[in-house]
């Protein structure tokens, strides 16, 4: 048996013993992270990808405990929580997050970008950096930019020319670029957080919205309004961020992980949203959703440029908005 001083003496040596004997990191970090939508949708898979990549770079070092199916909020509640401090990591559309940072409304101009890859230019470049860096003014530490897809008309009744929309209630993001360009078509605009959308459309507080066609699966918006209209006005792009308070506790080992695998995520999220979307139409009209396409394409055109004049002041002038069109 150990007498005290025995035992003393052994424990003793035990805790000045060398690292290898004890974890270089006792305590692993825990990032809370949100995401709007289930385990199976690239909003919630991009943070498995994440969080595989740094534990295989850092083990031990973080756990991402990633809450899902909005359950902590609509992506303007999350940015709020984030600067906070609730809340460390999560995806917005930048539309959700022009209350701080104006000019990322440049991106949501309604018939700016021709495809994926027109996008993906620009948010690569100067103008990626630059929106970057006014995000980082307003802690929002943004490692990359994602697409989510075009946004597409969502209705309870078939709606395919612009005079359609006249007197209709359309849920809208929470942003004065969504509600002047439905307000251009006659439409009355309600700003509404997307986790409150199913309800309010079944409710009849609001007749049509617009979404992507991933995240009308997502929600089962469906069930609600059946009818989709491939306007794809708006390319949807948004940024993977972590909250600016939680990243300065990181050491610059930490940083550069993270910075890396979100960036890598970010690729990833697109690549998953090509296939989301064709397998989204699938399960929408396996429910009784129905595709329709616009009778003229350009008068939704034409009511929409309205929108890039009262804009431009805000986004950089008509020169920048002419130079992204030739990116």
């Amino acid at each position: 048996m150990l007498s005290r001083r025995t035992f003393l003496a052994t424990a003793a040596a035990a805790l000045s013993a060398p690292a290898l004997v004890r974890p270089a990191f006792a305590k692993t970090t825990v990032i809370t992270v949100a995401s709007l939508l289930a385990e199976d949708k690239p909003e919630t898979r991009i943070w498995r990808r994440i969080a595989e990549t740094v534990e295989a770079k850092l083990p031990g070092r973080f756990r991402f405990n990633v809450v899902t199916n909005g359950a902590l909020g609509g992506e303007k509640e999350v940015a709020e929580a984030s600067r906070l401090g609730s809340v460390q990591a999560s995806l917005s559309t930048v539309s959700a997050l022009s209350g701080w940072v104006p000019e990322l409304q440049l991106l949501d101009l309604p018939f700016l970008f021709r495809d994926a890859a027109h996008l993906r230019r620009v948010v690569s470049g100067p103008v990626g950096e630059e929106l970057k860096g006014k995000l980082g003014s307003q802690n929002f530490v943004a490692c990359g930019f994602i697409d989510y897809g075009a946004r597409h008309l969502l209705t309870k009744e078939p709606v395919t020319r612009p005079e359609q929309l006249q007197g209709k209630r359309i849920r809208v993001i929470q942003s004065p670029l969504h509600t002047k360009l439905w307000s251009a078509y006659g439409a009355a605009p309600i700003g509404i957080p997307i986790t409150e959308t199913y309800n309010a459309l079944s409710t009849g507080v609001a007749d049509a919205m617009d979404l992507t066609k991933s995240a009308y699966a997502g929600f089962k918006l469906y069930e609600v309004v059946p009818y989709l209209m491939e306007t794809a006005h708006i390319r949807a792009a948004g940024v993977v961020y972590f909250a600016d308070s939680f990243w300065k506790g990181l050491n610059p080992e930490e940083q550069a992980v993270l910075a890396a695998a979100a960036a890598d995520g970010a690729l990833y999220f697109n690549d998953l949203i090509l296939t989301d979307e064709a397998r989204s139409i699938e399960v929408a009209s396996s429910e009784g959703g129905k595709v329709l396409q616009p009778e003229s394409i350009e008068s939704w055109q034409v009511g929409a440029k309205t929108v890039w004049q009262d804009f431009a002041p805000v986004v950089g002038g008509m020169d920048r908005i002419e130079s992204v069109i030739s990116a």
